[in-house]
């Protein structure tokens, strides 16, 4: 019998060497590397009747890690988004990165004015005449998902300051757009509700092509959290200041001195944000 994978929500699957593989694959690896992790994994379970996936994953990292960093943090990035906690923040500077890097106008954490109340907006994205509000939901585990209560609730906040701006002066001739991002999952009704109402997601893997990990992956937007020559207490450091991605430190590595890496430990950092960024 195959061994069984413990994912983190508690379901059991059997083992795909291919699945699997495919994880190494999108780490940008090179074949000879993934070939003989996918070996040592593969004589490592057998003979278990289960294993959590994490227990996977942490050796598969520590394995790949000791041969090419950069991959091994491209391998780690789902790991990297639960790390971008533990508060909501660093998310939604992230979430306003993502649509920076989409070519939006950017705003994190604004109130605004409804038709009825006010209302704490996590990024506002304006891209010409057309601008969209969104709400960033972020979980410290892969095992929770935002169900069908989280597009129904922002729905109604979302309409609500849509309503107020088409009065508003300087928005004659504006549409208008709500989202929801989540760096996990969305449950099926959450995703019906959100395709039926109108309003936008994205989570870790939907919409297919122009999810988390697609627009992460082709833009290059490399959260600081998927650095592997930095500490937990370092990357919470730069998040505090509002440093979220990778590229903010090559735009401006002088916000790496406050760590006091040391000159090895700042070269290795170095490097593994320019292989990232390539």
């Amino acid at each position: 019998m195959k061994t069984l994978i413990q994912k983190a929500s508690g379901e059991l699957v059997p083992f795909s060497s291919s699945k699997f593989r495919e994880s190494l694959v999108r780490s940008g690896a090179e074949d000879v590397i993934i070939d003989q992790i996918v070996r040592e994994i593969e004589v490592w379970i057998s003979g278990q009747d289960v294993i959590p996936s994490n227990q996977i994953y942490a050796r598969a990292f520590s394995m790949l890690r000791k041969m090419t960093t950069s991959n091994a943090a491209r391998y780690k990035l789902k790991t990297a988004m639960m790390e971008l906690g533990p508060t909501g923040h660093p998310f939604e500077h992230f979430v306003g990165e993502i649509y920076r890097s989409l070519g939006y106008d950017v705003k994190v954490s604004e109130i605004l004015d409804g038709h009825c109340v006010t209302h704490e907006v996590d990024v506002i994205a304006t891209k010409g005449n057309h601008q969209r509000f969104i709400e960033c939901k972020y979980y410290q585990s892969t095992g929770k998902n935002a169900n069908v209560q989280v597009p129904l609730y922002i729905r109604s906040r979302v309409d609500d300051i849509i309503a107020k701006r088409k009065t508003a002066s300087g928005f004659e001739n504006f549409t208008f757009s709500g989202g929801v991002v989540t760096n996990t999952r969305f449950t099926s009704d959450a995703e019906a509700y959100g395709k039926c109402s109108g309003l936008f997601l994205m989570s870790w893997d939907f919409p297919i092509g122009n999810s988390l990990k697609d627009i992460i992956d082709r833009e290059r937007i490399f959260p600081v959290t998927s650095l592997s020559n930095l500490t937990y207490v370092q990357k919470q450091a730069l998040m505090e200041k509002g440093i979220v991605i990778c590229r903010q430190i090559l735009k401006d590595p002088s916000v790496l001195d406050s760590l006091s890496l040391g000159n090895v430990k700042y070269r290795k950092v170095m490097d593994e944000l320019k292989a990232l960024a390539g």
